[in-house]
Order: structure tokens, then C-alpha cells, then sequence
């Protein structure tokens, strides 16, 4: 097959089969063109007066060496050669491997364990999909929060209830097989060529629940409401059982290969292994707001004059500023035509995300607008002084909103002013439970306020439509990453206790979906070639 990169199309033929733009660019017939593959699909909206797609192709074309002769000089033509995932061969252990979470990074691990015939036990603290949606609404809806069960924690993890985004900022090929994962179990297959491929919270619910039926198929076990407690070692320090906490009752599982992806959220877990004197280091995070746009004012800023246009998605946008207070504030997980959710996994303690389904057709786009924390800024050694820092800032947030897990929010411009907000413009916040009009400054440390102010402005410097006076600002987003990391070596396992597999997202180690994913097959990896060589 030949690979054809960056074929820039205009939007009036957006529409024409993709063997006619092939045909076109390469000048040969239509019917040389045996079959084609969409690789990737991208927007150029750099000139808005000038929208293009911008799509790599793969094709299977009669006389194929001839057209790669005649474009020899061309890096954009080249031939193509489909990358296939390398699983691990098939071995056996005494012990099954045990798996603590269910989110990307457990789920993925999980697979490739199931898939090298080891049949793993997984341990997820949370609900299966379906019953955790009961709980997300019932939050939702009424402020009843279950810490057990929530957007934090179940079948899936925290991205089960965002917006699915899939793009990540690393380079890895396992990334392919992530994504084809997720579409042979019921995402949508856009996600396999879309530049910024998401699978939606509609249909990750059922997705997440597809790859759990897949490993039981193959052996393994999911065990939902059983709540991670600790660990044992033998005489040598290396693990030799698991135990967990279901039903109210302490179960202890023998185990040589633990792997732990317990995510950003479970500081229970931080804290167990900071007092069993785990190797931890404190790890950059951030905190912040989110803002909230309407989707159509949004599109016409990005999109100009095309927006509207049936090609073109749900506008969205990446930024980020540094300013002269010496602080940064950057843009996270933003989600067009999505919703801003209630987040909290702890009591009187309030967290907000970001949501959408596939479509990304709601009202509002909506996007974390985040400060960074350092250790500088901690001014505490202590590895859990960032989680220490969330806690406090999540609670003040919480009684801001009047401690019953309404959200404080504010309008753009008044908070510019250093106003209170009283009423709403065209921009109606979509957070449930409820909001109330509360000014940053009642929950945010000084430093953060001051960032967000400069940075505002800053930021509508590259999209106008950003310091609109009437977007709404909704508090607190602070789980964007894990406070800690827990140390592994090189050979993924934690320096402390051999066998214990530090892993994804809560262990410091991926950020988003796919990294998480990508890290759980590592892990694994490294766990199966740890067998083969024992």
C-alpha cells in the first residue's frame, strides 16, 4: 500500500470520495485504486477565511512501484506499512496476577494479562458501568454523594464519565493497539482516524463493560465493591499477597505480581503506602477553574465564516500563557459541546469536570483554565503535601458553594473586576447539582486568583472569545493529575517491594486515557517477561 500525508482539502470537497482526491493528487485513474484506508483526519482553521482538512490516507493501487518511482522526491507519498501489536507470548504463573483498579491503565493490563493466558484477578473498588451511572445521577441530581462509587471511582475510571478524549501528548506505538482496542469493543470507529479522536461518555459506558466481558472470556476475574487495604511480603521483601476489603468483610489473595492502578483520586491509597514507608515523591499538578462558553460563539471564533459548516466538528481549542507574576495557567481537557459535572469522591469536598457525549452537540463548550503547584509553592517536604493542598482547597470550595455540593461560580468579567456575579447573560452553567454566585477569592489562595486574572486576558490575546464578560467560571477543578508519584525503576516495579507494579495515571505515571492505557500495557509487559525469565 502507498501512504499519501497531509492532502489538504477545501470544504467544498469534503464530500467527494476519497479514491477521487487519491486519483487527483497521485494523476492516475480511479480505477488504479484497489481499496483505501483513512488514516488520520485533521482541521487546518489557522486561516479562517480558508478552512481545509487535512487527511493521511493509505491506498492499495494497481502498479503500485510505479507511482512510488514517479514520486520518489515527494515525502508526503511513501509506502505504508501497518503497525501490529507484539502481544507477549502465552506463560504460566503458580499465582494469579492481581490487578488493583479498573480504570485505562488496570483495564489495559488486565487484557494483556487475560490475553497471555495468566487469568487475573482485578479489584475495583467501584461499581460496574451500569449501576455507577445510577449513583453519577443520583449525585447529580440530588447531592447524594456514595465515596465508593462515583466519577472518580467504577468500571472504567474516571474518564468513563469526560469526554474520552484519546489525543496525548506521547509517542508510542502501543497507542494503535489502545485505539483499536477501544473500537473493536463499541467506540466509534472515527476514533481511529480523527486527529483528536474521543469516544464519549455514552459510549464508553458500554465500552468499558465489553473489555471487562472480553477478559472474563479468557479467564480472568472482575471483582466490583472490593476496596484496596494493603499488602504483605515474604522474609526477602518481596510481595506475597493482596488484600482488600468487600462487603465488610477482609479477603487476603496470595500474589507474586500486583499490578497498581489505582488513579489520581484514591488518596486512601497514598496515604496506606506513605505509612508502610513506600518510596514517594511529591509531583507537579495543578488546579483551577473551568469556563464555560457557548459552543456556537465558540465555533464562529475559531471556524470564522465556516462555521456551521457540516464537515467541520465541535470547535475546541489548546492554549497556554506564561505571565509576569511567574506563574503559567494553561488550558485541560476541554470538551466541546459537553457539560461541567460534579466530580467530588469525598465528603463535603467539591470537584468539577469536564463531560461530553460522542456527538458534542450540547449548548456550552467548557474547558479547565489550570495553575500549576510545585513543590516550591507547597514549601513542604511531606510526599503528600500536594494531596494535603487539594483537600484543603476542595473543602473551601465546597463550603463556598454552601456545603451542600452546589458549585460557586462567577461570571468572566465580573471576576476581571474583582465583582461578586448576581445574574447570568446568555451563558448558563450546566454543573448539578445547582451553582451559586461566589467570587474565586472565597476558595482559591491569592496566587491563584491573581494567575487566572492575568491569564484570562493573556489567553483571548490567542482566542478572542475567551475573556467574553458573560462565560462562566465553575470551581473546583483540582484532579487534572496525580499530587504523588510512586517510585518504580526500570524495570516497572515498585524500588521498595518487588512484584508490586506501580502503574497509570494515580502512580504519576500518564496523563489521560491513552497514556494510562499504554502504561498498563507496559506494566503488564513487564510483568509476563518477569515470569518468562524466572
Amino acid at each position: 500500500m502507498i501512504k499519501i500525508s497531509n492532502l489538504s482539502v477545501v470544504l467544498q470537497d469534503a464530500d467527494r470520495p476519497l479514491e477521487s482526491l487519491i486519483a487527483r493528487k497521485l494523476r492516475i485513474p480511479v480505477s488504479n485504486i484497489v481499496r483505501v484506508k483513512l488514516l488520520k483526519k485533521s482541521v487546518d482553521a489557522r486561516k479562517k477565511t480558508a478552512v481545509q482538512l487535512v487527511l493521511t490516507l493509505a491506498a492499495e493501487l494497481k502498479h503500485e512501484k510505479e507511482v512510488l518511482r514517479k514520486h520518489t522526491n515527494n515525502p508526503n507519498i511513501t509506502s505504508y506499512v501497518p503497525y501490529e501489536y507484539t502481544f507477549p507470548s502465552v506463560c504460566s504463573c503458580k499465582e494469579r496476577p492481581v490487578v488493583i483498579g479498573f480504570g485505562p491503565a488496570g483495564m489495559f493490563a488486565g487484557l494483556l494479562l487475560a490475553k497471555a493466558g495468566l487469568r487475573p484477578i482485578i479489584l475495583e473498588r467501584g461499581e460496574c458501568a451500569q449501576e455507577r451511572r445510577k449513583s453519577v445521577e443520583l449525585f447529580r441530581h440530588t447531592g447524594k454523594l456514595d465515596t465508593e462509587s462515583n466519577i472518580q471511582f467504577g468500571e472504567g475510571g474516571a474518564g468513563t464519565f469526560s469526554d474520552g478524549k484519546l489525543n496525548t501528548g506521547i509517542n508510542d506505538p502501543r497507542i494503535r493497539y489502545v485505539l483499536e482496542t477501544f473500537a473493536e469493543h463499541g467506540a466509534p470507529e472515527d476514533i481511529l482516524y480523527l486527529a483528536k479522536p474521543h469516544i464519549g461518555t455514552d459510549y464508553l459506558v458500554q465500552v468499558v463493560q465489553n473489555i471487562r466481558f472480553s477478559i472474563q472470556r479468557m479467564g480472568g476475574e472482575v471483582h466490583f465493591g472490593a476496596r484496596f487495604c494493603g499488602y504483605e511480603t515474604d522474609t526477602q521483601g518481596r510481595l506475597s499477597a493482596v488484600q482488600y476489603m468487600q462487603a465488610r468483610e477482609e479477603h487476603c489473595i496470595p500474589a507474586r505480581i500486583c499490578i497498581l492502578a489505582t488513579g489520581h483520586s484514591a488518596r486512601d491509597v497514598f496515604r496506606l503506602l506513605n505509612e508502610k514507608k513506600l518510596t514517594l515523591t511529591q509531583k507537579n499538578f495543578a488546579m483551577g477553574v473551568r469556563i464555560e462558553h457557548l459552543q456556537s460563539d465558540l465555533d464562529r471564533c475559531m471556524y470564522g465564516p465556516n462555521a456551521g459548516h457540516t464537515a467541520l466538528p465541535a470547535a475546541d481549542y489548546k492554549s497556554a500563557v506564561h505571565l509576569p507574576n511567574g506563574h503559567s495557567m494553561y488550558t485541560f481537557c476541554m470538551c466541546p459541546g459537553g457539560e461541567v459535572v460534579a466530580s467530588a469522591s469525598e465528603a463535603e469536598r467539591l470537584v468539577v469536570n469536564g463531560m461530553s457525549n460522542h456527538a458534542r452537540d450540547g449548548r456550552n463548550a467548557n474547558s479547565a483554565i489550570l495553575v500549576g503547584i510545585t513543590s516550591e509553592i507547597l514549601g513542604n517536604p511531606d510526599p503528600l503535601a500536594g494531596l494535603y493542598f487539594q483537600e484543603r482547597l476542595e473543602h473551601r470550595a465546597f463550603l463556598a458553594g454552601g456545603g451542600n455540593y452546589k458549585a460557586p461560580v462567577c461570571l468572566v468579567g465580573d471576576f476581571l473586576r474583582k465583582k461578586t456575579s448576581t445574574d447570568f447573560g446568555k451563558v448558563l452553567p450546566t454543573y448539578r447539582p445547582g451553582t451559586i454566585f461566589v467570587s474565586p477569592e472565597a476558595y482559591l489562595p491569592e496566587f491563584m486568583t491573581e494567575t487566572l486574572r492575568l491569564g484570562i486576558p493573556a489567553m483571548a490575546q490567542k482566542i478572542p472569545l475567551f475573556h467574553d464578560p458573560e462565560a462562566v467560571l465553575t470551581g473546583l477543578e483540582s484532579r487534572s493529575s496525580s499530587p504523588v508519584r510512586i517510585v518504580r525503576g526500570e524495570n516497572y516495579q515498585s524500588v521498595d517491594v518487588p512484584g508490586l507494579y506501580p502503574c497509570g495515571e494515580g502512580a504519576g505515571y500518564a496523563g489521560g486515557i491513552t497514556s494510562a492505557a499504554v502504561d498498563g500495557l507496559r506494566c503488564a509487559e513487564a510483568a509476563i517477561a518477569g515470569l518468562q525469565e524466572g
